[in-house]
């Protein structure tokens, strides 16, 4: 640990936004009941899927300078960012807070998947080369969320289905498909849904965990390309690939 605040019975902020994050707070709650935790989420999502009895606060910081006076207002001993893999602004603001604010800090960052038997991968970068990848008049699967979809409609030629949890701004094209539903949790399901909207490709991100693989096995048992976008890098500091990893780096005092 990083000096003597990052022990004891000093609270614990959790960036979160994921299901890793949620079971954190439980595994954390279990294991020191009346130590104060607090769960921080974006506030993108109007009715996230949080634990029962968690101290919640929503909304952002103000980059990394507000996060580090948050910290440092409310007596937070240990910060342990559990955001999505591709929440690379968020990741390095809490970095640079946790430096600014002298308290340890510890990521963690789930495994990316790996392309498998069967699989059709196409890697690229980032969103702009996951659009330039997609043939003409493809009907893609965009499994990506609502604020990815931009690089996607200056290709006239597609027809997307695009998925995601709430309505997005400004609403898409007439010529898209859009379905408000979370990831299904059988690949099954995930298949039926490309065979019925006729779906030639999926693109995704390399998001990694169990949680949304069923659309990458759907694909793989569909034998469709996937336009895999890579991750960005994970800022510099100690990173965990697992929330039992996590909870006992905290409880072994060995975080920072």
């Amino acid at each position: 640990m990083r000096g003597s605040e990052a022990k004891g019975d000093t609270a614990i902020l959790v960036l979160g936004g994921t299901g890793e994050a949620n079971d954190l707070m439980r595994a954390l709650r279990e294991r020191w009941p009346r130590r104060r935790l607090i769960l921080s989420l974006a506030g993108r999502t109007t009715a996230p899927v949080v634990p029962d009895a968690v101290e919640i606060r929503s909304g952002g910081f103000g980059g990394a300078a507000g996060l580090a006076a948050f910290l440092a207002a409310e007596r937070i001993g240990l910060l342990l960012d559990a955001t999505h893999p591709f929440a690379a602004g968020i990741a390095r603001n809490a970095a640079k807070a946790a430096d600014q604010a002298n308290i340890a800090r510890l990521k963690l960052l789930r495994p990316p998947w790996q392309p498998g038997p069967g699989d059709r991968w196409v890697e690229v970068s980032c969103l702009g080369d996951a659009c330039d990848a997609l043939p003409p008049g493809a009907r893609p699967f965009l499994a990506l969320g609502r604020q990815h979809l931009q690089p996607f409609t200056r290709r006239l030629d597609l027809l997307p289905l695009a998925r995601m949890i709430e309505p997005p701004e400004p609403p898409l094209p007439d010529s898209w498909t859009l379905r408000l539903a979370r990831p299904a949790p059988d690949a099954a399901s995930e298949a039926q849904l490309m065979r019925t909207h006729g779906i030639t490709h999926l693109v995704t991100r390399n998001a990694g965990g169990s949680a949304s693989y069923a659309k990458v096995e759907a694909a793989r048992t569909l034998a469709l390309p996937v336009i895999m976008i890579a991750r960005p890098p994970a800022p510099d500091g100690p990173v965990v690939a697992t929330v039992d990893a996590m909870v006992e780096a905290v409880a072994g005092g060995s975080v920072g």
